[in-house]
């Protein structure tokens, strides 16, 4: 069965500096109609910056709809049609101050497909090459580098609570 819907008239609501929303009429596959009301997201990269001692760096952050600091693997938001594996190394220069020899991308991660286009690229950065990190302007992080089974057990405790975050580190504990 073809499950694709169908849109009939779209709704701008609000366009803001991270992203959209529109309000869309849609015909469902069995010919009715609904309404899907959709965040619009240029999309992002994470990466895991993983060390030859398998230690991870990760960043620490106050995440404002949370009221909470967090932490999280190296992320960023993609610019409109950036190249992700240039926004990876962009980001991991900036948040963690280094660049890696070897990045590569090993997969895809949709946060909310229910009502969010987000995509987040996800990226393994080896071989890295430490420098000095490049905030930018009102950003306020902290890396922090800690053993990759350390990273795994808080995931598992859930003392990490990002789902890029946990996602990321569980498939590259699995992968190296």
């Amino acid at each position: 069965m073809d499950f694709t819907e169908v849109t009939l008239e779209r709704e701008d609501i609000f366009s803001g500096r991270v992203f959209d929303i529109h309000k869309d009429r849609v015909r469902l596959p069995d010919g009715k109609e609904a309404f899907r009301e959709v965040v619009e997201h240029t999309g992002g990269v994470c990466i895991a910056a993983v060390d030859e001692y398998r230690r991870i760096y990760l960043v620490e952050q106050f995440r404002y709809p949370l009221k909470e600091t967090t932490l999280e693997v190296v992320a960023g938001k993609l610019e409109r049609d950036e190249d992700p594996l240039d926004a990876a190394a962009r980001e991991l220069k900036e948040e963690a101050g280094f660049t890696a020899m070897s990045l590569t991308e090993i997969g895809v991660f949709y946060p909310s497909p229910g009502f969010c286009s987000e995509k987040l690229h996800f990226y393994l950065a080896t071989n890295l090459i430490p420098g000095k990190q490049n905030l930018d302007e009102g950003e306020f992080l902290n890396c922090v580098r800690m053993p990759l089974e350390e990273a795994v057990e808080k995931v598992m405790q859930n003392s990490i609570v990002d789902g890029k975050t946990k996602a990321l580190i569980l498939m590259v504990d699995r992968l190296i």
